[in-house]
């Protein structure tokens, strides 16, 4: 989370003449709030299944880029079917450099909310261990935006000619 997902996935989506669906924002309109207030209201537990439920079905279609809330791929079937049917990027940020992002980002972040800087470290590192299975990790610390969705252009576009 906070990592630049949307960010990068519109410029990627972009580059490749594709549209972009950022998972969290098509569950906001659905519900008209945002994600902190359908936590509030109807619970992470429910949340959790409904972005499940969405995004099982953007991973059928196909030529999408799609952008993951951070605690989206925490759940294994998500893992499953994303690997399975996508190609997964993670886009890797240092904890120095995130932390520095909190500022930014902990007001629309319900589960950052009321944790101390030593609880969000923790967090930080669990989640990093879940990511760790991908096709590609970007490593983002210092590099531009631009760069990075270069990058994933540039490997989207190998995969495809490798296996067509």
């Amino acid at each position: 989370m906070g990592v630049g997902k949307t960010t990068i996935g519109k410029l990627v989506a972009k580059k490749l003449f594709r549209d972009f669906i950022d998972v969290d924002e098509e569950i906001e309109k659905e519900y008209g709030m945002p994600v902190t207030q359908i936590f509030n209201k109807i619970g992470e537990k429910a949340f959790r299944e409904r972005e499940k439920n969405v995004i099982t079905s953007l991973c059928q279609k196909k030529l999408r880029i799609i952008s993951l809330g951070g605690g989206a791929f925490l759940q294994e079937e998500i893992r499953k079917v994303c690997l399975s049917s996508c190609m997964v990027f993670f886009l890797d940020l240092s904890w120095e450099n995130w932390k520095d992002r909190i500022s930014l980002i902990i007001d629309s972040r319900p589960v950052l909310q009321g944790k101390s800087i030593e609880e969000i470290e923790e967090l930080f590192y669990k989640r990093q261990n879940l990511y760790a299975v991908h096709h590609s990790k970007i490593e983002t610390d210092n590099q531009e935006v631009d760069e990075i969705a270069d990058y994933i252009v540039d490997s989207i576009k190998l995969a495809w000619e490798l296996y067509e």
